[in-house]
């Protein structure tokens, strides 16, 4: 009941500030621990090749991730507003046209949910992307290979890291009382 008391109150401004510097912080630091884990799984015959350059594609598959759960914990206008000032920031920050960062998140989303189809679930979604994103068919055992589809170990291994990534809103909202302006 006291911490009811003492939640601090936040505007979609804000929280958009809070999520982009928290989105940014945790890939930024979580890449090189995925980088080290996709090389030590064990479903791979030989070592794959996870470089820099799958940062970006790794960004854009853990902001499309969290942008599909705004819905779950605002009112649509709410969620909206905040989808609106995240892709905002981000474009600042990538010094690209707001319409340029909102069109990457768009065929990011596009390939997670062909990767995923049929499933709906999000989580499962990411780490097939993160998978094909990242090249990594060319590294597994011949059956899979051949099947072109993730060995299921490796994935249920890739959920349970990618869980990490996941916004915590019932931590979020113990602390901050949410306002639209």
């Amino acid at each position: 009941m006291l911490g009811n008391l003492i939640k601090r109150k936040i505007d979609a401004n804000r929280l958009a500030n809070i999520f982009v510097n928290s989105i940014l912080q945790i890939t930024e630091h979580g890449f090189e621990d995925i980088k080290e884990m996709i090389r030590e799984d064990s479903a791979f015959k030989k070592n794959p090749n996870v470089t820099e350059q799958h940062a970006d594609n790794f960004l854009l598959i853990i902001t499309v991730g969290n942008l599909e759960f705004l819905d779950d914990h605002f009112e649509v206008d709410e969620a909206a507003e905040i989808r609106k000032l995240i892709i905002e920031k981000f474009a600042n920050i990538y010094g690209v046209t707001y319409r340029e960062f909102e069109d990457w998140l768009s065929q990011t989303r596009s390939f997670i949910s062909s990767v995923n189809h049929p499933s709906k679930n999000m989580l499962y979604g990411m780490s097939k992307a993160i998978f094909h994103k990242f090249g990594l068919n060319d590294y597994q055992e011949d059956y899979f290979r051949t099947l072109k589809t993730p060995n299921p170990l490796f994935l249920k291994r890739m959920d349970d890291i990618m869980s990490n990534f996941l916004w915590d809103w019932d931590q979020f909202f113990k602390k901050h009382k949410f306002h639209l302006n």
